[in-house]
């Protein structure tokens, strides 16, 4: 990060908000704008919403429109995170002009469409498939856990193209759109009587071959870019750099732990170690955040994702435990559609039981320890003797 590179991103924003006033337009309006200015991913290209300048410079631009009154980020564009990495990676020109600036705006809401009923952490394992007919592509498969698919115009979809090819090959990715005829969506209800999970499935859906998202047999490499954007978001690493101390999980079991004077040593020795735990997690994120100056982070995110995963069900299980029998109480578990999922929003219940999803989505907890085993400690891999074998002659249940 340059002195110019930082004078030229305060440049403009200061252009930006002399020319619109976030309080005065819409949400839609003024990050149109702030895409137009270059100031929504500012790592990108000029054009794709960027500057080309360093990602850490996206904290000031962060900062310094929420300090002008620009509404924070509507929470269901939250696969923008993984989508917009994504596309500036590996699509096309025609691609990036398509769906960045209506991703960013929230025009377009969109959805991962990546595990399926026999295939979840197998991720390269997946079979749905797609065939090519002319200038389209012709989908049939099921999808599953599709967080918000019910409110997304647009899926992150990929498919097998190639069955004889080994199954970390023949691999392709699209941008699905989920009004398109033969996408239909069923919720799958989860213990807090949500269902902002999903079901899709896929029946002679065409897409065309414009919307294809890097080449032909290439999506393994493209899916890697959105799993480890995936991961870092969702573990607290990404280009917003981490949480103030105190704040997050954390900052509800410290309330809850305030609500009473007469708490045990054992609870006050409970609470403080699961503190420290917070506090490393945040400083380790940090770090990590450091470490993505190209944009795309490395596995180094993993380490945010397996660790809060499991801190945040133990933060959320010791608030519990310190309300005693009234942690049980007050919970609504009534069936309903969210449009989006935050776990201190909804009480000490719902978040207790929300965090149950933490160690499976975005990838299980097993699967974040052999991916930093590997590619960060550098341990052998797990024998994969399917790895080298068509997919079509791999053995399945």
């Amino acid at each position: 990060m340059t002195d110019t590179d930082a004078s030229r991103v305060d440049d403009a924003i200061d252009a930006l908000l002399l020319e619109h006033d976030p309080t005065a337009e819409s949400y839609v309006e003024f990050r149109g704008h702030q895409f137009d200015a270059g100031l929504a991913w500012v790592h990108l290209p000029e054009g794709s919403g960027g500057l080309g300048v360093s990602l850490q410079l996206q904290r000031v631009v962060n900062r310094r429109l929420a300090e002008a009154g620009a509404q924070p980020m509507d929470m269901a564009q939250f696969f923008m995170a993984l989508a917009g990495p994504t596309i500036a990676t590996h699509g096309d020109a025609a691609v990036k002009k398509r769906f960045l600036r209506p991703m960013f705006t929230g025009e377009e809401k969109w959805c991962q469409l990546f595990s399926e009923p026999g295939s979840g952490s197998d991720f390269a394992g997946l079979g749905t498939r797609a065939v090519k007919d002319g200038d389209e592509w012709v989908i049939n498969g099921q999808k599953v856990w599709n967080t918000l698919a019910h409110i997304a115009d647009f899926g992150m979809l990929v498919t097998r193209s190639d069955p004889s090819a080994p199954k970390h090959k023949g691999m392709t990715y699209f941008a699905l759109d989920m009004t398109a005829a033969g996408v239909e969506v069923r919720p799958l209800r989860q213990i807090t009587g949500e269902a902002e999970f999903n079901e899709v499935y896929m029946t002679e859906v065409r897409v065309p071959d414009a919307h294809r998202i890097g080449a032909e047999g290439e999506g393994w490499r493209v899916a890697l870019t959105t799993l480890m954007n995936e991961r870092t978001a969702i573990g607290g690493s990404g280009s917003g750099g981490a949480p103030k101390r105190g704040s997050g999980p954390i900052a509800f079991l410290m309330d809850t732990y305030a609500a009473d004077s007469n708490r045990t040593p054992v609870e006050r020795d409970r609470v403080t170690q699961l503190w420290i735990r917070s506090e490393v997690l945040r400083l380790t994120n940090m770090r990590a955040a450091q470490l993505a100056k190209s944009g795309n982070p490395g596995p180094e995110g993993s380490v945010g994702k397996a660790v809060g995963a499991i801190l945040n069900q133990d933060i959320f299980e010791a608030s519990v435990d310190l309300q005693g029998m009234g942690g049980q109480v007050d919970f609504d578990y009534t069936f309903r559609r969210p449009g989006t999922s935050d776990m201190t929003s909804g009480g000490l219940g719902y978040a207790f039981l929300r965090a149950r999803a933490n160690t499976i989505e975005g990838g299980t907890t097993e699967v974040m320890k052999n991916i930093l085993g590997e590619q960060v400690l550098g341990l052998p891999g797990e024998p994969r003797l399917d790895k080298d074998i068509a997919w079509a002659d791999v053995p399945r249940s």
